[in-house]
């Protein structure tokens, strides 16, 4: 490998090396944190969700609706869990109003997901 070693001061600085040698560093370190990232997920595996679910989110469906009907539960069985009105969950997930931090806790503790993944302004 050819390779030019630019000083700075007497000492060595930056190295230039060939673009196609470059390639192959950079896709060895891409190969390499993408294995690491696979060894951590499974030491600490997450929930990973159905296709349906994500597509619902993607049509335009509350990411709160979207959980709650994954996990089988009706507005007002979440809304109990929660302490809530079901009127209220229903206007949160037609986005006529905002679920506050408090209760996107209490939500993300019902459905058993992050309570970010529920905020529609969390992006």
């Amino acid at each position: 490998m050819t390779r030019q070693i630019i000083t700075c001061g007497g000492k060595p600085a930056f190295v230039v090396i060939p673009i196609d040698e470059w390639r192959r560093i950079e896709a060895t370190l891409e190969d390499r944190a993408d294995a690491a990232a696979v060894r951590a997920f499974l030491k600490h595996p997450s929930e990973t969700f159905p296709d349906s679910v994500v597509a619902a989110i993607l049509d335009g469906a509350h990411p709160i609706k979207a959980m709650r009907r994954h996990r089988g539960m009706t507005q007002t069985q979440l809304a109990k869990a929660i302490a809530t009105s079901p009127v209220y969950i229903s206007q949160v997930e037609r986005g006529e109003r905002r679920a506050g931090r408090k209760l996107l806790a209490k939500l993300g503790k019902a459905l058993r997901v992050d309570a970010n993944l529920l905020d529609l302004g969390a992006g």
